[in-house]
């Protein structure tokens, strides 16, 4: 008898050949699906080192997934405007971005909490900590809710504490801002305002050619990199150091809602992770490149940085309460947002003086040529 007019045998191969094909049918549609690719845009230049640190965290994204999800990111403009990029994510014009809450102020003005004042004396890495464990991850989710945002956020990478500005001569009083045409962004708008600026918003790339067009009389951005390569240099030799209008700032990691629910369970932890590595990497990088650039700006470019007189940061503190008291009387979740921001501030802030000592005695120790005086013998 052969094999194939035996029925027990005949039902061996097609039972063989029925679980051979159970076992494939998966594999195969896995193949065809292939990898996940998104576009995203940031809302940065691509010169702008802000591009350069999305680009770090879609490249650990397709490191860390084996390139099974492809992130490409886009600098601002190639989609969208910078400003735009909130509702492109959010009718999944485009899958994600990278920007920071302060663009989106126009949306909702307690998006801005994340960015912009003194925050209650916190730096940015505290904030994120406030984010992550006190309760603003779930705030900046209802935020979202309540103005239809269809997005999955996260925050990261927290920045150093902005300078005042660039300037045609040094500013040294708050009563210097009154009538000077000065850009900034989030509630730092209110602020400059209350200080007498006449303020334009302006995205990252726009700034300098406004400087130099005079339509603008001083400008803010972020730090000595992308001031540096966004060309203040070549339009102001004045810098003015240490402000309050946005003294603890992060940067947003943002998805099409959908598109991340979509995704892999595993999926999902390798970009939670991926967000959380790259905040380190980011604040590393920050130190180096930034230090650099500080002493390539006073060194090559000439530029003159004066540090804020104290009697304007204190007028900063006392505009940011009246700010503070009128947003929160308009905006219910404003005045949630605040409320929760001062009493984590509270604790850590106090815990935070309490416990570091202070770097600046070290510092002139080392490099201010007075070493620190012995302690007198009993």
């Amino acid at each position: 008898m052969s094999e194939s007019s035996n029925p027990r045998r005949r039902g061996l191969l097609k039972g063989v050949a029925v679980a051979a094909g159970a076992m494939s049918a998966p594999m195969l549609a896995k193949a065809q699906a292939g990898p996940i690719s998104m576009r995203w845009q940031s809302t940065w230049p691509s010169k702008d080192i802000f591009h350069e640190y999305a680009l770090d965290f879609a490249k650990k994204v397709n490191d860390m997934t084996g390139g099974d999800l492809k992130i490409e990111v886009l600098p601002a403009g190639a989609v969208v405007p910078a400003f735009g990029l909130l509702d492109a994510v959010s009718k999944g014009t485009l899958d994600g971005g990278h920007g920071v809450l302060g663009y989106h102020y126009g949306k909702q003005n307690a998006l801005a909490l994340w960015n912009s004042g003194p925050a209650f004396g916190m730096d940015a890495n505290m904030l994120l900590a406030w984010h992550k464990y006190g309760g603003g991850k779930e705030l900046l989710d209802k935020l979202y809710a309540s103005i239809g945002g269809n997005v999955t956020s996260f925050l990261y990478g927290p920045m150093a504490t902005q300078p005042l500005g660039w300037f045609k001569k040094p500013i040294t009083k708050t009563a210097d801002f009154k009538g000077l045409k000065f850009r900034t962004n989030g509630l730092a708008i209110d602020l400059f305002t209350a200080m007498g600026a006449a303020v334009n918003a302006l995205p990252g790339g726009e700034i300098v050619p406004a400087m130099d067009r005079g339509l603008l009389d001083g400008a803010e951005f972020n730090n000595a990199t992308s001031d540096r390569v966004l060309g203040f240099p070549d339009v102001s030799k004045v810098c003015m150091l240490q402000s309050y209008h946005q003294s603890a700032e992060t940067f947003e990691i943002m998805f099409n809602k959908p598109k991340y629910e979509a995704l892999p369970p595993k999926m999902k932890a390798i970009i939670a992770g991926a967000v959380e590595a790259a905040s380190a990497d980011m604040s590393w990088k920050a130190i180096d490149r930034y230090s650099k650039d500080y002493i390539e700006l006073q060194t090559k470019d000439k530029v003159k940085f004066y540090k804020t007189p104290d009697s304007i940061l204190a007028d900063q503190l006392r505009l940011w309460d009246d700010i503070l008291a009128k947003k929160s009387a308009e905006n219910a979740l404003f005045k949630e947002i605040v409320a929760s921001q001062k009493a984590f501030a509270e604790r850590a802030v106090k815990w935070d003086q309490d416990t570091y000592v202070s770097r600046r005695m070290a510092v002139s120790h080392f490099f201010g040529g007075k070493p620190a005086a012995p302690t007198k013998k009993g």
